[in-house]
């Protein structure tokens, strides 16, 4: 995959790292507060933000000092 390929997949990885964000803060504003769900979530927030820290590291060469 080539550099523009990369940065589609992580923009639209940063995308859906913000919802799952917005969709935590949500669900912790309900009266009655589903913390299954708010783990799952953030579960798969953290795989996301993984994935987004691999591809950042394959768009960013390696400088040797």
């Amino acid at each position: 995959m080539n550099d523009d390929g990369y940065q589609q997949q992580l923009e639209q990885l940063k995308i859906e790292h913000r919802d799952l964000d917005d969709a935590i803060t949500a669900l912790t504003m309900q009266p009655v507060v589903d913390q299954l769900q708010i783990a799952r979530l953030k579960k798969k927030k953290l795989i996301l933000k993984d994935r987004i820290m691999r591809l950042e590291d394959q768009l960013v060469p390696d400088i040797i000092a």
